[in-house]
């Protein structure tokens, strides 16, 4: 298929779509003149294959209509239409245009084009179908991920001008700081597709960084999409690229810019009125024209992955996209996941790095508090949450400047037990965990919000709690008593600081909601290490340190960072040597060994046992695939089971699986299996 619709070549990456229905040997013969007042079809490329919005997996293919004469002009690859299917009219989008059709019987006519703009490209189709097939899910998913809702008033808004291509950086800037740094820089501007796995030094400058990645590719002549985890790092790199390129040269793609805006600037971006992009996690579907760089900060970000189905995570998206484009691709963050190490392992990527010299030179000097004994030994004292070490490097930090407190769980005390013999606190009527909301609130159910006023522990009768996890909310109270002379300020879910000043402070805030000091904190504590690694979690380790690293990262160079965990931990000894590489690599030693992504590749099916059991006779698994389970999970009636292959077979489960889910469909099965590939929680 050609760019304007005149050709009939298949589109890339969908060939497998079409029917396979036997030629009709009528097609070539004279057809009858229409009746008076009937739909007359275009005189060329008449018929048109449509991928139908709907949700069942046994229609993941495209239709054939008929194009009438009416809308020749408007029916266009890549544009919206409405088709009558099944009896209904449903949104669809025209794939390509032919001559003639494989389907035997009668074809219907197409009712209308919503819209001439053509909102799927040929590249991003492609890769719809690819990750759809990678993922297990359908191209109608992928589709709805990668293309926001209509606004037609956006539509008829006049594109902008594309702004010029930037100068060729002269100068490194912070990639100077990196022994392959500049190297990479002169591929970039040089058009090439360099891939580098970036383990960025801590401080503020990775958004430079990226900034004047950015540049370089675009001096080149191609486009660069920026993908992150929250506003707060697209707030970041939108000042970086500010400053790097100037006002209005690129464009922020998030959530919270409401339908129409959004529109507005995704249309912006497909017109080529802008080719530099940053965005949250959907923005790895934006239609950027000459990709020429890929780039995904903080990859082990656990908000990372989709929550719709087909569940897709931006890096196998991003590196999906480097490939084929021939793009330039940049997974960095302060830490490195063991998927990233995987990259570099396999030949991929390269690693990014600076030496070990300039590392010492700008890490913070990080001790353990758990050298404190007591802490290990005495539950009260644990609850005490600063151990002396903590307590005295808060201290003296106040004196220059705020000091962090990061604290795993928010609220006031999540988690609470009984007073004499520590059973666990649970609700009477659906054994759920039992919360305090304050110090003078009664004891609720963070299950089904009952208050448990009258409970009594079931083993001794005692009536009276102790914390069993203190939550941000109570430390907050707590530190407030111990450094009376100090503003105590927090930061979570409910209400999150973007940046504070040089005022003497304590910033309590949860894992990923730290605002970024104006000249760096003076000190980090981070409390309550045992909740974060004591989680029953495959990846609890590898996320214990990435939290830890992002929060000690905003400590100046030299600062403190005490951290609440034993000092033979794997976690503490990378942080105290600032070297997560070498756990990353430790890491993915040991998940070979015992079978675990990304070493392999797993599905986690989740329904009834009986769902899960008929999925798995209709799957045409590869030999060497393992099931393990099904087992009980936490939702009434449901099992999870787990489907384990090698890395080089994980395609074939992958489409072995969605075969399934089609002929379960055909068949018109009531239950859906949540199919997922690698998901997050394996454990």
């Amino acid at each position: 298929m050609t760019k304007d619709g005149a050709g009939a070549e298949p589109l890339p990456g969908l060939g497998d779509l079409r029917p396979t229905a036997v030629t009709s040997a009528d097609a070539k013969k004279k057809r009858p003149a229409p009746k008076k007042g009937a739909k007359r079809r275009a005189e060329r490329l008449a018929v048109a294959r449509i991928a139908v919005d709907h949700p069942l997996p046994h229609l993941d293919r495209p239709f054939d209509y008929l194009v009438p004469d009416k809308l020749d002009a408007k029916a266009v690859p890549g544009c919206r239409v409405r088709v009558r299917f099944a009896g209904a009219l449903v949104d669809g989008l025209l794939l390509e245009r032919v001559e003639e059709s494989d389907h035997e019987g009668r074809l219907l006519f197409l009712e209308r084009v919503t819209s001439p703009e053509v909102v799927l490209t040929p590249e991003i189709a492609a890769l719809a179908r690819e990750v759809a097939d990678r993922y297990a899910g359908t191209f109608s998913d992928v589709v709805r991920l990668a293309i926001p809702p209509r606004h037609a008033r956006v539509e008829a808004e006049a594109p902008g001008e594309p702004p010029e291509a930037p100068e060729r950086p002269k100068e490194p800037g912070p990639w100077g700081e990196y022994p392959a740094g500049p190297s990479f820089l002169t591929a970039l501007a040089e058009g090439r597709a360099p891939r580098g796995v970036w383990t960025a030094l801590p401080g503020p400058a990775w958004a430079g960084a990226i900034a004047r990645a950015v540049a370089a590719a675009l001096s080149a002549g191609r486009g660069a999409l920026v993908v992150v985890a929250n506003g707060r790092d697209v707030a970041a790199i939108d000042r970086a690229l500010t400053g790097e390129l100037g006002e209005g040269a690129h464009i922020a793609l998030t959530a919270e810019l409401g339908p129409e805006e959004r529109y507005r600037r995704w249309l912006a971006v497909l017109r080529g009125a802008r080719r530099a992009v940053i965005g949250t996690r959907a923005a790895m579907f934006a239609p950027v024209a000459e990709l020429g760089l890929v780039v995904l900060w903080d990859d082990g970000d656990d908000v990372h992955p989709d929550p719709h189905a087909p569940y897709p995570h931006p890096r196998e998206v991003l590196a999906l996209r480097a490939h084929r484009s021939d793009a330039a691709a940049l997974f960095g963050g302060y830490t490195r996941t063991t998927d990233a190490t995987q990259l570099v392992e396999s030949g991929w990527a390269h690693a990014l790095a600076a030496d070990r010299p300039r590392i010492r030179e700008v890490m913070p000097r990080v001790r353990p508090a758990g050298d404190d004994a007591e802490l290990a030994r005495d539950g009260a004292a644990r609850a005490a949450r600063l151990s002396k070490a903590a307590f005295e490097a808060a201290r003296r930090a106040l004196e220059d400047g705020p000091v962090l407190v990061q604290v795993p769980r928010r609220g006031y005390l999540p988690g609470l037990a009984c007073v004499r013999c520590r059973t666990a606190a649970r609700c009477g009527a659906c054994q759920g965990p039992l919360a305090l909301r304050s110090a003078h609130a009664a004891p609720y159910c963070r299950w089904c919000g009952r208050i448990a006023g009258d409970w009594a522990c079931p083993e001794c009768g005692t009536r009276h709690f102790r914390a069993v996890v203190v939550g941000a909310r109570r430390t907050a109270e707590e530190l407030g008593r111990a450094f009376p002379g100090a503003v105590v300020r927090t930061s979570g879910r409910d209400a999150i600081l973007d940046r504070i000043g040089p005022e003497r402070a304590l910033v309590v805030a949860t894992p990923g909601a730290e605002p970024v000091a104006e000249d760096g904190y003076a000190a980090a504590l981070l409390l309550d290490g045992w909740v974060l690694l004591g989680r029953a979690d495959l990846r609890a380790g590898e996320e214990t340190l990435r939290r830890w690293m992002n929060a000690a990262a905003l400590v100046r160079p030299s600062g403190a960072v005490v951290v609440g965990a034993d000092a033979g931990l794997a976690e503490v000894q990378a942080l105290l040597r600032w070297d997560p590489v070498t756990y990353a690599e430790r890491e993915l030693g040991e998940r070979r060994e015992v079978g675990f992504p990304p070493a392999v590749r797993m599905a986690s099916l989740t329904a009834s046992p009986a769902a899960i059991r008929e999925l798995l006779a209709d799957a045409r698994l590869p030999d060497d695939a393992e099931v393990l389970g099904p087992v009980p999970i936490a939702d009434e009636g449901k099992e999870r089971a787990l489907v384990r292959v090698p890395r080089a077979h994980a395609l074939a489960m992958a489409k072995a699986l969605q075969a399934a889910q089609g002929i379960r469909s055909a068949r018109r099965a009531t239950e859906v299996v949540r199919v997922q590939i690698d998901p997050l929680d394996l454990i």
